[in-house]
C-alpha cells in the first residue's frame, strides 16, 4: 500500500544479520521490497528481530527516493524480564538486570543495586563506590565501541581493526576481574564480590592508555569529506536529490518529546547527563574530569548521524580519563568492597525510582516492595525503548539509502528494547 494512495513504495526493513527471526530461511534469496541492513558482525544490532516498515515517495532515482512515513514493530524478543523480577530474589534480580543491554550489562545491574541501597538506607563503603564507578565507565568505552564499528567498518579498515581489538581486550580484562567476558554478575546489594587488586588496575589503566589517539583519530576521520558524504552530506555521484540536511535530525524539541537521553540527547546539543546534573557513585568528585568533554568543537551539524558519533567519539577519551582517575584513587584507597546485606534480603514496604547514566542513555528502575523477599513489581525505563521509537519522527525525509547511517547512529540493544 502507497502512502496517502500515491504511487510510492512500502518497503520492510530487517535490522540484523541475517535479520534473524525475521525471515524463515536465512539462506533464500531476499524477497521483493525486503531490504536487509546489515551494521556489521561486531554490532549490537547483530541479534536482529526488529522490523521497521517505511512508505515512500517513489522516486524512480534509488538514490533520491524519500522515506515519508515510518513505522517501527518490535516485541519479537520479548522475554517478560520486567515478570521475572517478580519471582527472584534481590541477589537473583540484579545477575538477571545485565542481561537486558547485553552491550553493557554492568550498568544494569547497577542500577537496580542502588536502588535497593537507597531504599534499604545502606551506605556501601568507599572502595566499592570507586571500583563501580571504574567499572561502568569501562562499560561504557566497550559499549560506544561497538556502536563506532559500524563507522570504521565503512570509512577505514585499518581503525576498525583497531577499535575491535580494543573491545576485545576491554572483554578479556573483564573476564580476568569477575570471571565473564561479557556478563560480569559482581554487583551486590552493599557492594563488589570482586576487588580490583592492583596488578589488574594498572592492567587496566594500560589497556586504555590508546583511547584519548583513538578518539582523536576517529573525530579526525568523522571531519572528512568521505565521512560527511556517508553521514549527512551530498548524495552520490548522479543523485537527482542531494541531502536536505542532517541524516535522521533529531532536534532538541523530538529529544524531549520521545525522551531521548544519553549521547543522542547530548549530540542534539541537549544537557543531558547525569553524571554531572544529580551526581551519583563517585562522581561528584571527577566533575573537573567530565567538563572536559568537547562539546562546542565536535564535526558534524547538530543532530545530525555525525554528529552523533562524534559525541560516541569524543566519550571514549572522557571515559578512559575516569577510568584513569578511578584507577589511581584506588590504588591508595584501603578498605573492603561490600558490606554484608544478608541472604534474606528483604526491602522495606513502599516504592522507589533511581536512574543512572548508561551508555546509550538513562537507565531507570522503578521498584514497588510489600516486604517480602522479592519485588512485588519492578519497570524499568530503558535508552534503546526511547531511542528507537524516536525512528518514527526522524526517518520521514530520510533517504532510502541513508538509513543505514540513521539507524547506526541512533543506536539500540534489542533485549534493551523489547525487555
Amino acid at each position: 500500500m502507497s502512502p496517502a494512495g500515491g504511487t510510492g513504495r512500502e518497503l520492510r526493513v530487517l535490522v540484523g544479520s541475517p535479520a534473524a527471526g525475521l525471515l524463515p530461511d536465512a539462506s533464500a534469496p531476499v524477497p521483493d521490497g525486503t531490504i536487509l541492513l546489515d551494521l556489521g558482525e561486531d554490532h549490537p544490532s547483530r541479534a536482529g528481530l526488529l522490523e521497521l516498515r517505511v512508505w515512500t515517495d517513489g522516486a524512480t532515482d534509488p538514490t533520491a527516493e524519500r522515506v515519508v512515513r515510518a513505522e517501527v514493530r518490535i516485541g519479537a524478543l520479548h522475554r517478560g524480564a520486567e515478570k521475572l523480577f517478580e519471582v527472584r530474589d534481590y541477589r537473583q534480580v540484579i545477575m538477571l538486570a545485565d542481561r537486558h543491554d547485553w552491550h553493557a550489562p554492568f550498568a544494569g545491574e547497577l542500577a537496580v543495586a542502588l536502588l535497593c541501597e537507597q531504599q534499604l538506607g545502606l551506605e556501601v563503603p568507599a572502595r566499592a563506590t570507586w571500583a563501580r564507578t571504574l567499572l561502568a565507565e569501562h562499560t561504557r568505552v566497550a559499549s560506544h565501541l561497538g556502536f563506532l564499528g559500524w563507522l570504521t567498518d565503512r570509512l577505514d579498515p585499518g581503525l576498525a581493526v583497531e577499535v575491535r581489538g580494543l573491545r576485545e581486550r576491554l572483554r578479556v580484562g573483564l573476564a580476568g576481574l569477575t570471571g565473564n567476558r561479557v556478563h560480569p554478575m559482581v554487583t551486590q546489594v552493599g557492594g563488589l564480590a570482586v576487588d580490583p587488586d592492583p596488578g589488574w588496575l594498572r592492567a587496566e589503566t594500560a589497556r586504555l592508555d590508546g583511547v584519548p589517539a583513538l578518539a582523536a583519530r576517529l573525530l579526525d576521520r568523522l571531519d572528512t569529506d568521505a565521512a560527511i558524504t556517508l553521514l549527512d552530506g551530498e548524495g552520490p555521484a548522479g543523485s537527482s536529490a542531494p541531502s536536505d540536511g542532517p541524516t535522521a535530525a533529531l532536534g532538541p524539541d523530538l529529544v524531549a518529546a520521545f525522551g531521548v537521553s544519553g549521547p543522542a540527547a547530548r549530540a542534539a546539543g541537549c544537557v543531558a547527563d547525569l553524571r554531572i546534573e544529580a551526581p551519583y557513585l563517585a562522581y561528584a568528585e571527577l566533575a573537573d574530569v567530565l567538563s572536559t568533554f568537547p562539546a562546542a568543537a565536535l564535526p558534524g551539524p547538530p543532530g545530525g548521524a555525525g554528529r552523533r558519533f562524534a559525541v560516541l567519539a569524543a566519550e571514549l577519551a572522557v571515559s578512559a580519563a575516569l577510568v584513569t582517575a578511578c584507577a589511581e584513587r584506588l590504588s591508595g584507597l584501603p578498605g573492603p568492597v561490600r558490606v554484608d546485606a544478608g541472604k534474606n534480603l528483604r526491602l522495606p514496604d513502599g516504592d522507589g525510582y533511581l536512574c543512572t547514566e548508561a551508555p546509550l542513555g538513562r537507565s531507570g528502575v522503578y521498584l514497588v516492595s510489600r516486604g517480602e523477599r522479592t519485588p512485588w513489581r519492578l519497570k524499568l525505563r530503558t535508552a534503546s525503548f526511547n531511542n528507537v521509537a524516536a525512528w518514527e519522527a526522524v526517518l520521514p525525509g530520510c533517504r532510502v539509502v541513508d538509513l543505514e547511517a540513521a539507524l547506526a547512529s541512533l543506536g539500540y540493544v534489542v533485549g534493551d528494547l523489547d525487555k
